[in-house]
């Protein structure tokens, strides 16, 4: 609690508490970051699962990857500023929590795919392999689900 105290008494977090549009303008850039995120990784998780079979995977699976990329970073920056604001009330959210646990299940996920060769794992055919459609489907349901855990923050 000593440390989640330190970071609440923090110059940033002090800033954003006193400037609305400060606050703002890190929250907004927080939700444009998850969109991001989510709307480059959902689509190529549903053409690593199997639909939209007519996108040659290998054409978007770069492009898409990195913009995720992206977006995770940004939100978690972002998201770590706005943590900061109420570290201490947020620590003990189960929402919260339960955002933070999706979220390490996504990089989990993340890091299996990308040590197992990611979606350059495709057959002779170039079909997806089962084991990567599997990791799709559960990382779509893993990112859409932090993000209604977040949703549901600011209602506990």
């Amino acid at each position: 609690m000593d440390v989640l105290e330190w970071l609440s008494a923090t110059a940033p977090a002090m800033a954003l508490r006193r400037s609305a549009t400060l606050y703002m303008v890190v929250n907004a850039a927080h939700i444009l970051s998850i969109g991001l995120l989510v709307g480059a990784i959902l689509p190529l998780d549903l053409r690593l699962a199997g639909f939209f079979r007519k996108v040659p995977v290998e054409v978007v699976a770069p492009f898409l990857s990195r913009s995720a990329g992206v977006g995770l970073v940004l939100a978690i920056a972002t998201g770590f500023c706005l943590f900061s604001v109420r570290a201490v009330e947020y620590a003990e959210n189960p929402a919260f929590l339960a955002k933070l646990g999706l979220i390490g299940l996504g990089l989990l996920n993340l890091l299996a795919v990308h040590v197992g060769r990611g979606w350059k794992t495709l057959t002779a055919t170039g079909r997806v392999r089962p084991g990567l459609r599997f990791s799709a489907a559960l990382s779509a349901v893993f990112w859409i689900a932090a993000v209604l855990a977040g949703r549901w923050i600011g209602f506990l």
